[in-house]
């Protein structure tokens, strides 16, 4: 069975920082691409980082330079580490696995974060 479970989420303060983990089992981790993607109430889902099996990663403008996605495969877990969040970060996050070659996908429960100003 497929899990992705995240952690670290709650609530901090403008500027303040968090870091999130998505611990996955009964997947082959190293071979996915890992993704967090964020929403908000009443908007759409986005995507927030990236990183795919080789390590490569990608970001949305909104959070570059402020946002680090990491992974360990030997855990089998991926971080983000959020600095100097702001009242527009508020937003559930989910981890995403992704192996393209084989269709195969699944998303984590998500964790709420919430910045006050």
């Amino acid at each position: 069975q497929v899990q992705l479970v995240e952690s670290g989420g709650g609530r901090v303060q403008s500027g303040g920082s968090l870091r999130l983990s998505c611990a996955a089992s009964g997947i082959a981790f190293s071979v996915y691409d890992m993704f967090w993607y964020r929403q908000a109430p009443g908007k759409q889902r986005d995507m927030v980082a990236i990183i795919t099996s080789g390590g490569a990663t990608n970001y949305a403008d909104s959070v570059k330079g402020r946002f680090s996605i990491s992974r360990d495969n030997a855990k089998n877990t991926v971080y983000l580490q959020m600095n100097s969040l702001k009242p527009e970060d508020t937003a559930v996050y989910r981890c995403y696995a992704e192996f393209t070659r084989l269709g195969h996908h699944y998303w984590g429960q998500g964790t709420q974060v919430t910045v006050s100003s």
